[in-house]
Parts: C-alpha cells; structure tokens; sequence
C-alpha cells in the first residue's frame, strides 16, 4: 500500500505517543544516555488536536503509523512540539514531507516566529531544521536530583500564592508571558491549571507579582517566567523549594544555558545534568533569559 500524510485523529494519538518513545529511546541509546523516555497519556496531544486539528499529522503505510509530527501556535509564535519517524523508515524522507505540513500550519495560522527544542546530539534533524530557517539559539539543560540529594535549600526570597483561572490572574499571567517569551498563552495555563497533580503558583516580591512556576505530580519544575531576568534566580529557587517540600521522590527541570543564577543554583544544589537539548528558532526570535520551559512539546 502506498505511504499516506493526513491530519491526525484523536485515536492516532496513543500509538503515535508509542512510535515517539520507541524513537527517542532509539536515538538516546545510540547516544550512550540510554532509555529517556516513556509512555504517558497522550492529553497534551489531545487538547492541541482539539483546539486546532490542522497542527497534527501522520504517516502511514498499510495501516501502520510511520511518523508523527504536532506543532501548535499561541499569537505569532508557532511551535513545533514532536516530529519523529519510525527510525526502520528513516531516509524516505518521511522527516520532511511531515515538516512541510506543519510549516504550512505555520504559514496559515500567520506566525511570525517559528520555534522548536530537539536533542543537542540529534545532527539529522538540526540540519533538516536549518534547512528551513530555524536556526540554534539557546543550549537548554535536563537537570534532576533525588528529593534527598538536595543540599538544603534555602529559605525563598519570594512570595507563593496559588495561581487561580481569574481574569486579574490570567491577565497577570498574560503580562509576564508577553516579557519572557514574546506570547500571550492563556490556553495553556488553563490547560495547566485543569491537569491533575499541577500545582502552579503566582510569585511575589513583596506586594508586586515578578512571576509564576508550575510543579507537576513527578516533582518537575516548569514553565517558569518571570517579568525580569533578574529575579529569574529567586523564582527557580522557590520553586524548587516547593517540589522538595512535596517530598517528591525526584526533583528536574529545564533550564536554558543563558538563565546562569539558575544554572548555578541548580548545580549547588547537587542536581546533575542528564541530558542536553537545543532550542531553534527563526530569526529574532528565542533569547530565554526569563523562562524555564516545561518540556520539549509544552514549550
């Protein structure tokens, strides 16, 4: 039967979040880092195919899922989260056809910046990426710690107060979006706000709001923003300091190679690096100096 590209339907979404995790591993182990990832319910996914069908896209020959590729879009920025092929296919040139409908989502939907987060080692795809304009930006860390390998952190310096789905707190929210990555996202604070295990808090110094993290239910930190690149320390301090009094049983996170005070703090802290990955970004767009994302396919 002949190879078929088409939107994806939600029942695609599972044996595609298989097909991603089989790839990565695939390609983590080739690297020496061993198995990275693992499977988890595809929500995520979900609300991105509900909210916009045209970012989602599959491969497939005879029934069988070869290759899957989601991008969504928030104002300007387009953002693609997953583009992975079955690696028994690769060199079809699969990669591609899924990318040229994706940057077509991109071009519909009016972006004017174009983003995504690959592995630092995955040398294929950052060139298939630069071949159509996006470029290596910013070096971004997977660091984690055991809960008890954490050195004693200290008292935070800022302010947590629950984040709630309030106009003043989205509007809030929206401002501080606008200074760290260039975006209004209130969808995915929704999105965030409604996922079991969350818990997102607006941060204070004294009575002014400079930011907000998220802690999931494994104990990862992320998104974080802050409306200052130099409280950005402080804020990644409290919320680690959140996570460790959870008693999660490990604490991560991703932090951009420009954020220093969290990079050092993380490492003082006794978190180590596990892996490396990359931002690439159109032109103009990605100096991160102000946000820790929360995963490659979250932003």
């Amino acid at each position: 039967m002949s190879l078929v590209y088409r939107r994806a339907r939600a029942e695609d979404l599972a044996p595609s979040d298989a097909l991603v995790v089989a790839t990565i591993n695939d390609l983590t182990e080739r690297h020496g880092f061993g198995a990275m990832a693992s499977s988890s319910p595809p929500n995520f996914q979900l609300f991105s195919l509900n909210d916009d069908p045209e970012g989602l896209w599959i491969a497939e020959e005879g029934g069988h899922i070869l290759g899957f590729a989601w991008s969504w879009v928030c104002g300007d920025v387009w953002f693609l989260a997953q583009l992975f092929v079955d690696p028994a296919q690769q060199g079809r040139g699969i990669g591609n056809e899924l990318l040229k409908r994706t940057l077509e989502h991109a071009r519909k939907s009016g972006a004017t910046h174009k983003a995504l987060i690959t592995f630092t080692f995955n040398r294929v795809s950052q060139g298939l990426y630069i071949r159509h304009g996006l470029f290596p930006r910013v070096p971004i860390y997977f660091l984690g710690a055991g809960q008890k390998e954490l050195r004693g952190l200290p008292e935070p310096r800022l302010r947590a107060l629950p984040i709630d789905d309030t106009a003043t707190h989205m509007k809030k929210l929206a401002e501080i979006d606008t200074c760290a990555v260039g975006v209004v996202r209130e969808k995915h604070h929704r999105y965030l706000l409604s996922e079991a295990g969350t818990t997102g808090v607006m941060l204070y110094a004294d009575s002014d709001c400079v930011g907000y993290s998220y802690v999931n239910a494994n104990g990862h930190v992320g998104p974080l923003a802050v409306s200052q690149a130099d409280v950005l320390g402080d804020a990644f301090a409290t919320a680690l300091k959140i996570a460790a009094d959870k008693s999660y049983e490990k604490i991560s996170a991703f932090v951009p190679g420009t954020c220093d005070r969290a990079l050092s703090l993380a490492i003082n802290q006794g978190m180590r690096i596990t892996f490396p990955m990359l931002l690439m970004a159109s032109p103009g767009y990605g100096t991160w100096t102000q946000y820790l994302p929360r995963n490659p396919g979250f932003m």
